[in-house]
């Protein structure tokens, strides 16, 4: 049995104009479409990530979900 694929989803799936970014999880459209084909060390490194680019997404965005 394979084991379920880690994702950082959160279930707000809106991608922000500006950024490029998915205002519940911060992955670009092509990183979520990706996602089940990365290897577990590239879902790992892109994770490590994902907190630092909140920052390119206006406070006030953010405060919608």
């Amino acid at each position: 049995m394979a084991s379920p694929v880690v994702t950082p989803c959160v279930k707000v799936c809106v991608v922000d104009g500006e950024s490029g970014l998915c205002l519940g999880c911060y992955r670009t459209l092509a990183e979520v479409a990706g996602w089940a084909r990365f290897s577990d060390d590239e879902r790992a490194a892109l994770m490590s990530q994902l907190s630092s680019r909140k920052s390119r997404i206006r406070p006030e965005k953010l405060g919608l979900f």
